[in-house]
């Protein structure tokens, strides 16, 4: 314990009090936290809009910019893992839960109430797939993409701390050392727990809503608290094996049962409808970007509230997953190029999303517009099965889900100690695994009292809140990159600027020489 920080028992100490508030007061916890969603999404929902637009510019302006070549490591620095590996570790510790909770539900929800127009029909069927792909796709991960690729950046190129703190000392200096940094990390640490708590609680909403189809035992909170306790359990022995074995063997495991997954139900389900439906909707999602991006409505309530709900709160909870997300991506991301990160980061894992949304969404739409299944109906947790039902194998294609659910949910869990762990030992890339531990039991402890006081709302609420400060401290890191890529980056002797000093410099010298 002897590298733990202020930070750590700063954020332990508040953590400790914010579970026992739960405990003590369940309800006065809910009714706070229901002012505190209706306040921030009322008065910030074009803050948060403005964000992730201004990150996705900016990561498309590196793709392009004189700064892609610089690598994040030293010149020699090689990668620490291959591309597949790379690949799977970043994805799963980004969306996995996720997209197994939100794989048919989602769209199948846009799909029966969409905003703007009337639902249930084939133009609903397109806008639900639009907006799915703008909540999961270059926004998010432009996000993910610029604050792991600052944090990597300064730890090991510059050989900084890796904390966010430290990503804003070009601009703020040695204030990062003292009140400042310690607030801007206990602000990180803070949108880390309640960020992955919301995926703890989907995490264990899905897997009892999967176990009531196949044994048929309740779907209720004290199930969810069993199941959340026995996963913890199972983190946390991973937590204790590091991340070249636990999450490293993890991460690659579930990408092979997700890429079983989304094979069999393609082959298995309306193939040729969900290939044409892709083509459609990847056309509508990519030519209607910076307008999905930037809208509200200022004049239309039910339309306000539906981008509230859905919009904003995505955009926030990819802010507060950015500092665990970013945080793990740069781990795993050294001796990769600015421009091969960025790339990567953006355009893979994009693709990726918005197929497996075409895959599972547009199968629960083929099943609900042309055979009139009320999958739309379901529980959010529950619309998956139902849409196994109708396949062949679905028994199968059930137990495969919750056992892939759950090692995502180990997976989310486990990097989040790290990451924890990390922030709270000053960046240590190696935290003890006591540290650990503690991170692994106060993020379920406070998953358990965000669920008792409120269930997935209360969840959302503790990621608005909690990713409104933080995304003030992220507006300012991609200028304290640039202003370290400048001076790195420096104009070649004989380019630009020089050249017209050298011209005029050699026009000085010939009127001396030869005067008129």
């Amino acid at each position: 314990m002897n590298k733990v920080t202020t930070v750590f028992w700063i954020a332990i100490v508040m953590s400790v009090i914010f579970v026992l508030w739960g405990v003590v007061s369940p309800e006065h916890l809910g009714s706070v936290m229901d002012v505190a969603l209706t306040f921030f999404l009322q008065n910030f929902g074009w803050f948060y809009q403005i964000a992730a637009t201004f990150f996705l510019v900016f990561a498309l302006f590196l793709i392009f910019s004189k700064y892609g070549k610089i690598k994040l490591g030293k010149d020699d620095d090689q990668p620490e893992f291959s591309r597949p590996t790379w690949f799977a570790m970043l994805f799963s510790a980004g969306m996995g839960i996720g997209l197994l909770f939100f794989g048919v539900s989602e769209p199948i929800a846009h799909f029966a109430n969409p905003p703007f127009i009337e639902g249930d029909t084939g133009e609903a069927a397109i806008m639900s797939l639009q907006y799915t792909y703008l909540h999961w796709g270059f926004h998010a991960w432009a996000i993910y993409a610029i604050i792991a690729l600052a944090l990597a950046y300064f730890k090991f190129r510059k050989g900084y701390p890796g904390l966010l703190s430290a990503t804003l000392r070009p601009l703020l200096g040695d204030k990062v050392k003292g009140r400042t940094g310690i607030v801007i990390d206990i602000v990180a640490v803070f949108a880390t727990i309640f960020g992955v708590c919301a995926s703890l609680g989907l995490g264990a909403a899905q897997i009892n809503g999967g176990l009531s189809y196949l044994t048929g035992i309740p779907n209720n909170f004290t199930i969810q608290f069993t199941i959340i306790a026995i996963v913890t359990i199972l983190f946390l022995i991973s937590a204790g094996t590091g991340i070249k074995k636990g999450i490293k063997y993890l991460s690659n495991t579930n990408m092979a049962l997700a890429v079983i997954l989304f094979t069999v139900v393609i082959i298995l389900g309306p193939t040729i409808f969900i290939l044409d439906l892709y083509t459609t909707t990847l056309g509508s999602y990519i030519q209607n970007i910076p307008a999905m991006g930037l809208r509200l409505s200022p004049f239309d309530s039910g339309n306000a509230a539906w981008l509230q709900a859905w919009t904003i709160f995505y955009w926030a909870w990819w802010i507060a997953w950015s500092p665990f997300v970013g945080t793990f991506i740069a781990r795993v991301s050294k001796g990769r190029t600015v421009r091969e990160f960025v790339i990567a980061v953006l355009l893979a894992p994009t693709f990726v999303c918005t197929l497996w949304f075409c895959v599972f969404g547009g199968t629960g739409i083929f099943y609900e517009y042309t055979m009139g299944l009320d999958v739309s109906g379901q529980a959010l947790e529950t619309a998956l099965f139902l849409v196994y039902e109708q396949l062949p194998l679905s028994g199968i294609l059930a137990a495969i889900t919750i056992f892939l659910i759950s090692t995502f949910f180990i997976t989310s869990a486990d990097s989040a100690t790290f990451v924890l762990g990390m922030q709270t030992t000053n960046g240590s890339t190696e935290p003890p695994n006591v540290v650990k531990y503690i991170w692994g039991l106060i993020l379920a402890a406070s998953a358990v009292v965000l669920m008792a006081s409120g269930g997935l709302e209360a969840l959302q609420t503790a990621i608005i809140v909690s990713a409104f400060p933080l995304t003030l401290v992220l507006f300012v890191m991609p200028f304290s990159m640039l202003k370290s890529f400048k001076a790195e980056v420096k104009p070649k002797p004989n380019s630009g600027a020089q050249r017209e000093k050298a011209r005029s410099k050699l026009k000085n010298t010939e009127d001396q020489i030869n005067p008129t």
